[in-house]
C-alpha cells in the first residue's frame, strides 16, 4: 500500500509542477477567432480595434515566425502568398478599405502590427504586399515604418494620386470620392499642392536600404506605368535604394502578379536571408 502510495504522491507532484511551469518562450500565443480554410490552411479571422483582421498560419512556422502583410484584397491574386505560406511564412491582412494609406489607416497598421507581433511573436519586419490601391498603404507603412519593413511588392501599383485618371471626370468615381474623404482633401488645387504622400518621402527607406520589387504591365489602362511604377523605379534607384522591377510587356491592369510566382517568393525570401 505505502508503494501505491508512493506512486501516486509521485503522479500528484509531477502534474502540479508541470501546470506551474510556465510556457516556453518558442511557443506562440494561438491566434483566436473564427477559423476555416484558406488553400488547405488554417485561417483565423478576429478583430482589432474593431477591424477585421485575417491571418493565415502555416502547417510549420519558419524560425522567427516570418509573415507576409497583405495591403488589399485579401486572396486576390494570391499565387505567391500560397507557395510563401507552404514555405512557412503566415499571411496576414486588416480590413482599412477605402482609407487609401492615408494617416488614419497607418494608425490603425501600426495597432495590428503590435498585436501580432508584442501579443502572437511574429517577426518584427513583415514583408508588405500592395496591388493597385494596395500600393499606398504599403509605400505608406514603408516610409513611416522603415525599420518594421523586411521588403515590399508593388503590383501595378497606384502610388501617385495627382495622376489619377478619372480625378478631373465630371462624374467622379465612388473610389475617387473615398480617397478625397480620406485625405480630407476639398478641391484639386490642394491635391496638388500636397507633399507628403509616401511617394514624396522615400529618403529613410533607402536609407535603411528596404528593397522594392516593382511587377507590372506596360500597357496599363487603368494605372498609368509612367506615372506610377517607373516614377517610383526612377525616384528610389536616384535615393540610393534597391529597386528591381518585372515589366509584362503588353500587360494590362489584370490579371495581376505573374503567371509562376517564383521572383516573387524568391524576392522575399531573399529579403529574409539577408536579415540573418
Amino acid at each position: 500500500m505505502k508503494c501505491f502510495r508512493s506512486i501516486g504522491l509521485l503522479a500528484a507532484l509531477v502534474f502540479i509542477s508541470s501546470s506551474l511551469t510556465p510556457a516556453r518562450a518558442d511557443d506562440p500565443k494561438p491566434f483566436p477567432g473564427k477559423v476555416s480554410k484558406w488553400n488547405g490552411f488554417a485561417k483565423h479571422e478576429f478583430q482589432v480595434n474593431r477591424k477585421d483582421a485575417i491571418v493565415v498560419v502555416p502547417d510549420k512556422a519558419l524560425p522567427g515566425r516570418p509573415w507576409l502583410w497583405r495591403a488589399e484584397f485579401f486572396g486576390a491574386f494570391a499565387n505567391q502568398d500560397v507557395e510563401l505560406v507552404k514555405k512557412g511564412w503566415h499571411i496576414a491582412y486588416l480590413s482599412v478599405q477605402e482609407l487609401y494609406g492615408a494617416p488614419k489607416a497607418v494608425e490603425e497598421w501600426e495597432k495590428f502590427y503590435d498585436v501580432l507581433v508584442k501579443e502572437y511573436g511574429m517577426h518584427p519586419k513583415p514583408g508588405v504586399i500592395g496591388l493597385s490601391r494596395g500600393g499606398m498603404y504599403t509605400l505608406a507603412w514603408a516610409t513611416a515604418h522603415p525599420d518594421k519593413t523586411l521588403a515590399i511588392d508593388l503590383d501595378n501599383a497606384f502610388v501617385n494620386p495627382k495622376t489619377y485618371p478619372g480625378r478631373k471626370a465630371k462624374v467622379l468615381s465612388p473610389e475617387w470620392t473615398n480617397f478625397l474623404k480620406a485625405y480630407g482633401f476639398k478641391s484639386d488645387e490642394e491635391i496638388d499642392a500636397y507633399k507628403d504622400f509616401p511617394a514624396d518621402h522615400m529618403e529613410a527607406m533607402a536609407k535603411a536600404k528596404v528593397p522594392i520589387l516593382l511587377v507590372y504591365g506596360d500597357a496599363d489602362k487603368a494605372v498609368s506605368p509612367k506615372d506610377n511604377s517607373e516614377m517610383i523605379f526612377d525616384r528610389y534607384k536616384a535615393l540610393g535604394g534597391p529597386a528591381t522591377r518585372i515589366v509584362k510587356p503588353g500587360g494590362d491592369h489584370h490579371p495581376h502578379g505573374l503567371p509562376d510566382p517564383k521572383p516573387v517568393v524568391e524576392f522575399f525570401e531573399k529579403a529574409l536571408a539577408d536579415q540573418k
